[in-house]
């Protein structure tokens, strides 16, 4: 892989790594405390939305993001030919 390429690709995987990064903070920071009296108003399965946030939610983000990830970091992997195929 070229100097450049490599940039590139460590570019890439930065942006991947902090977009996750966001979407994991807006839903366990955000959702789960700062948004949860609001939130509260909704219900889900029986619970007040934000406590299900707090408690379940964010957990069952963080585990969609992990395959969220690996998937993207695959194609990624695939499309600077550094994939281990």
């Amino acid at each position: 892989m070229s100097e450049n390429s490599a940039a590139e690709y460590w570019k890439a995987n930065i942006r991947l790594v902090l977009g996750c990064l966001v979407v994991w903070f807006i839903v366990s920071y955000g959702c789960g405390i700062l948004f949860a009296d609001a939130l509260n108003g909704i219900r889900l399965g029986g619970y007040k939305l934000g406590f299900w946030f707090a408690q379940q939610g964010s957990i069952y983000t963080f585990v969609v993001l992990i395959f969220f990830y690996a998937s993207r970091m695959n194609k990624l992997d695939k499309q600077f030919k550094v994939d281990e195929q």
